[in-house]
Formats: structure tokens, sequence, C-alpha cells
């Protein structure tokens, strides 16, 4: 069955607002001794990643999604765009990898 390609519309958007940005925050809760305290540059290895408001994308912020190991990170992130209805489109390198089906 051939994939039928659609038409892409395109918009305007302004400066600051053309990129999509995923983020990644990891926890730094009771690494220090003392509560309320951080020990610089030391995180868990687990922590949430989320999108933010994107008006020219017409992302509105949704609920952070939780990692609990570095393995988690990439499948997180796909879940985050997903639930935000991003569509990716692979580059000249990934290519490669897929079927021109």
């Amino acid at each position: 069955m051939a994939k039928q390609k659609t038409k892409l519309i395109s918009k305007r958007a302004t400066q600051g607002e053309k990129m999509i940005e995923v983020r990644i925050s990891f926890w730094t809760n009771k690494i220090a001794a003392k509560k309320d305290e951080i020990v610089p540059k030391h995180a868990w290895v687990a922590g949430v990643v989320r999108m933010g408001r994107n008006d020219s994308h017409g992302i509105k912020p949704g609920n952070p999604l939780v990692f609990h190991t570095l393995l988690d990170v990439g499948s997180v992130i796909e879940k985050v765009l997903v639930n935000h209805g991003v569509i990716l489109h692979p580059n000249q390198k990934m290519r490669k990898y897929l079927s021109g089906d």
C-alpha cells in the first residue's frame, strides 16, 4: 500500500519560538546532609522530562513525565513529543535506516 503524502501548511513564527524545546531536569534532593541544601553538580540519575509553552507551534505545557534511569530518557522524550502531537521528520543521516516503502 502506497503511503500518501500530506501537504504541510507553514506559518510565520516569532524569534525564540521557531524551535521545539524539551527540558530534562534531574532531581537533586536528599544528596546533601542538610535539608534545603544541595551538593553542587550532583544529581540523581532520575528526574522529569517536560515541554514548555510554544504558541507558534500550538504547544501548551502538559504534565511532566518521570524517568528513573538514563536508559529511560529517550523513550520518555518520545512519549512527551507524542503527547504534545509533535511529528518528527528524519534528516538525511536517519533516512539511511528507513525503508522507502
